[in-house]
């Protein structure tokens, strides 16, 4: 492990960034245009001490940050493809896969864009409707996502596995939610080609689920962008609110954010989330599905 190398690194990376860039005030004290060494702590969810032994990095503190720890900073750090690479590289970690899996690289753009809707629930998730990063109205108004891999990271496939994953939305409208997951699904699918990962998932959810099978079997396809929906939040009941979608640019991942008409009743209760907060609420996305195991997933379709 390049010790020196990994915390130099970090340091000017860490100068790189001005506070605005990440939703944090600038201040008229602040001594550095970059950020400061508690506010990386902080966006990687990590402690002050423990960043800043990660800076001052040597063979006598014995710093070995974790393959989870060093995704967290590569998304606290804005860090492109190339450069979170080369961070793995230096702390001798193997990089995690670029294209999906809990620990997929955010895209610099839209988790940018997501720190920007401090008023308003938004969320990146991949293709394949994986959740990367939420904020904290996200949390409060669908709940936490399970710590979840394999397919049952995918909400798509615990909406068809898991009838859990459907209480946040009322029950007439799930038929519709249905079809627009497949749809959107059949489009990701095409873009990836011959993806192992999604063909496996779709193989898996055609035994499962009769009602995913008959969907899938009309071919129909459409990208998910834009969508009215109602949500059942546990305090504050059905919630209407629009929801968008904005595609990276290879349509890998996406920036899901929520608002409502100015006036309107969805306005007001989003306005109420912020002051209801996630204490007590917990998740109501379902656990983990039953009668799934790893070999049947891992195994060709």
């Amino acid at each position: 492990m390049n010790l020196p190398e990994l915390g130099a690194f970090l340091r000017t990376r860490r100068d790189r960034i001005r506070p605005a860039e990440v939703g944090l005030p600038h201040g008229p004290r602040r001594r550095v245009p970059g950020l400061r060494r508690e506010e990386v702590a902080q966006l990687a969810g990590l402690s002050a001490d423990y960043y800043t032994e990660l800076e001052r990095s040597s063979a006598k503190n014995g710093v070995q940050p974790s393959t989870q720890t060093l995704a967290a900073l590569a998304r606290a750090l804005r860090l492109n493809a190339d450069e979170r690479d080369h961070l793995f590289h230096l702390a001798e970690r193997p990089i995690p896969p670029s294209a999906h899996g809990p620990s997929t690289h955010v895209q610099p753009a839209l988790l940018g864009l997501m720190d920007r809707l401090s008023n308003t629930p938004a969320r990146v998730i991949t293709d394949l409707h994986e959740t990367l990063v939420e904020n904290d109205l996200a949390l409060t108004l669908l709940g936490k996502s399970p710590a979840h891999r394999g397919p049952a990271a995918s909400f798509v496939y615990r909406w068809f596995t898991d009838p859990q994953a459907r209480e946040r939305y009322p029950s007439e409208d799930h038929p519709h939610h249905s079809r627009v997951f497949v749809t959107d699904l059949r489009a990701a699918a095409a873009r990836r080609g011959r993806d192992a990962e999604v063909t496996r998932m779709i193989a898996v959810l055609r035994r499962r689920s009769q009602e995913f099978a008959a969907l899938w079997d009309t071919h129909d396809v459409a990208v998910r962008r834009m969508a009215h929906k109602k949500i059942v939040h546990p305090a504050l009941g059905i919630i209407e609110l629009d929801c968008y979608n904005l595609l990276s640019e290879d349509g890998r991942q996406r920036l899901l954010w929520f608002t409502a008409p100015p006036g309107s009743l969805g306005a007001e209760q989003l306005e109420l989330l912020s002051v209801i907060g996630t204490e007590d609420l917990g998740s109501t996305e379902g656990t983990a599905p039953e009668g799934l195991s790893a070999a049947e997933f891992g195994s060709q379709p």
